[in-house]
């Protein structure tokens, strides 16, 4: 074993721990989890943990089910809410098959995968995000919209206010778990919160923010209330994005700054926008998981739904943030589509895919949207060449169906089991009747 292991081992006897939870995550994004005791840790290092991996979302057939999860002791950490009786740790796995090759249904695989693609070409992926979410009063029930647990709005500073004292409780916990908490505030919706996560490799973020929605639940239900990343779980309010600030480095160098250059924004920067421009409808199905997904964008305001990018431009669904030019270093584009409920893995590796797509292809840059796109009319977006983004997730899906990028990226496996999955649940919200339909049409047909 590695010092990192022989590091676990000893602090599983130092801190007491009784109890190692492994933890992963299926196709859709959903935290699994084994418990271990201490001492069968050792032999979990060295050949993993067997489990069915036909019993699990997407991740294999029942003629070829087993399967095994190997902790990584770089992502150890003690569970600070358990401060009851014996700690309990955790650890993330990655999924590897009985011969010992990686899994290909991993969704932290793919993502390593394409962060060694990117790796050969010299670079090395960081990613910030701004993660919203809701609080509301009550469990969820069937029928009965949520009621949220304050009426303030973005950065109300509210005397006794349960928002803060919630955000004061997840951000001890986080720091508590190795993850650096950069800025927490009220957002726009009542009960609406945002707690922005440190820069961090793509890797070790996408961690971060399976631990993140476990710690905010977890903390909700000590609180008695409840927290949803749901991307629009209120008609009337904003929903819940998770806008990404993403850089490329070049060991010590970031690879998006040139000096002298318009927005200090370098050809390599200008190149990686591009491709993600050129291939966001593909990957949309991926960065907008959920048939609700795409009611946050349609909504407008921050959440964007055509194809654009500009400097300093909220409306945009690419921002380049203002430059400083004492601040090379943190020049950076943030990706405003994607929404608090994506899988992170693969939202991530798709997002770098068709980033690296466009420097290896050297895209050209179209024109930058200086005005706000929301506010112009179809005639004119077509005129400037802005391109819708899908605008329900049957669009999503007919795009992704014919991607080559998509597929490469997940691999053939997690392509056809994800998109065999949200055809499925679009058919199933097609059959429903909602509450809209019923107030608006019983009373006059």
């Amino acid at each position: 074993m590695g010092k990192q292991e022989d590091f676990v081992l000893r602090a599983l006897e130092e801190r007491d721990v009784r109890f190692v939870r492994l933890w992963f995550t299926d196709v859709l994004g959903f935290l699994k989890s084994v418990a271990v005791a201490p001492a069968e840790l050792e032999g979990a290092f060295a050949e993993g943990i067997g489990f069915d991996g036909s019993a699990i979302e997407g991740f294999a057939r029942v003629q070829e089910s087993d399967m095994l999860a190997k902790p990584d002791p770089a992502t150890f950490q003690i569970l600070p809410w358990r401060d009851q009786g014996p700690a309990t740790a955790r650890m993330f796995c990655d999924i590897v098959m009985p011969d010992g090759s990686p899994s290909y249904a991993d969704p932290r695989f793919v993502l390593k995968r394409t962060l060694s693609r990117a790796a050969e070409k010299g670079f090395t992926f960081y990613t910030h995000p701004e993660i919203e979410f809701y609080l509301f009063k009550d469990r969820p029930t069937d029928g009965v919209p949520p009621v949220p647990v304050d009426s303030s709005g973005y950065f109300d500073h509210t005397a006794q206010s349960m928002g803060a004292d919630f955000r004061r409780e997840a951000i001890t916990y986080l720091e508590a778990m190795g993850i650096s908490v950069e800025f927490s505030h009220h957002e726009g919706g009542p009960g609406q919160q945002e707690i922005d996560l440190r820069y961090a490799d793509a890797l070790s973020t996408a961690d971060n923010i399976m631990t993140f929605r476990t710690v905010i639940r977890e903390v909700a239900l000590s609180q008695d209330i409840w927290a949803s990343f749901m991307p629009k779980p209120l008609t009337e309010h904003p929903g819940s994005g998770m806008h990404t600030h993403v850089s490329l480095f070049e060991g010590d160098t970031n690879a998006f700054y040139q000096a002298g250059a318009e927005y200090g924004l370098s050809a390599t920067g200008r190149q990686f926008i591009a491709g993600l421009m050129r291939h966001a409808p593909e990957i949309s199905v991926v960065t907008n998981q959920w048939v609700n997904s795409y009611k946050r964008m349609a909504a407008g305001g921050e959440a964007p739904s055509y194809v654009s990018w500009g400097h300093n431009n909220r409306s945009a669904m690419v921002r380049v943030p203002m430059y400083k030019p004492a601040k090379g270093q943190s020049t950076r584009i943030e990706l405003r589509t994607l929404d608090a409920a994506c899988n992170p893995y693969l939202a991530f590796a798709a997002v770098l895919a068709a980033g690296m797509k466009g420097i290896e292809e050297a895209y050209e840059l179209p024109r930058e949207a200086e005005d706000d796109v929301w506010a112009l009319t179809d005639r004119e977006r077509h005129s400037l060449g802005i391109d819708p983004l899908p605008t329900n997730l049957s669009e999503a899906i007919k795009v992704a169906e014919s991607s080559e990028l998509l597929a490469e990226t997940l691999g053939e496996h997690v392509f056809d089991y994800f998109l065999r999955n949200k055809r499925a649940e679009w058919a199933e919200y097609r059959l429903q009747v909602t509450a809209f339909e019923r107030d608006r049409m019983l009373p006059v047909i």
